[in-house]
């Protein structure tokens, strides 16, 4: 993985954003802003799945109107994301929380869209203890994803 880390540290891209003082933060800025919108569409269509909010509207109504914000939520973290990482991945490939972090991602996101979508989405509702149970475990794999690029700074 050593020479993917390396390869990534010496971008063009990743040059300029080091080279200057503003770019990263602004980078982040937007990487910030569109995970805080992912967490709030994942926290309303989790409490929805719980029975917790929302239970006059149907769940699919509920998932459509989210999915827009949610999967361009989930673009602008992965390319704001990938700009930051690129600016120090040498630094990132020796932080155990960046790996915790992008493990994390890869479940959230196979989670969200293989089994969360396809479960709201259906013509026929799930089970309740099935859709709680989904719902708190789509919390906690998108809030770990948080937690872990939270950490990255302290490590």
């Amino acid at each position: 993985m050593r020479p993917f880390f390396e390869w990534c540290d010496h971008l063009a891209v990743a040059n300029a954003i080091r080279d200057s003082r503003f770019v990263f933060p602004i980078i982040e800025t937007f990487h910030l802003l569109a995970l805080t919108v992912l967490l709030g569409t994942v926290l309303v269509l989790a409490l929805r799945l719980m029975g917790a909010g929302l239970k006059k509207q149907p769940l699919t109504v509920v998932a459509r109107a989210l999915e827009p914000l949610t999967n361009w939520s989930v673009v602008v973290m992965l390319v704001s994301g990938f700009l930051m990482f690129s600016s120090e991945a040498m630094k990132c490939y020796e932080n155990p929380p960046f790996f915790f972090k992008m493990a994390m991602l890869a479940v959230s996101i196979l989670f969200h869209y293989t089994l969360v979508r396809p479960m709201v989405t259906a013509a026929q509702a799930p089970g309740r203890v099935r859709a709680a149970l989904t719902g708190v475990a789509s919390l906690l794999t998108w809030f770990s994803v948080a937690a872990g690029g939270r950490a990255i700074g302290f490590y």
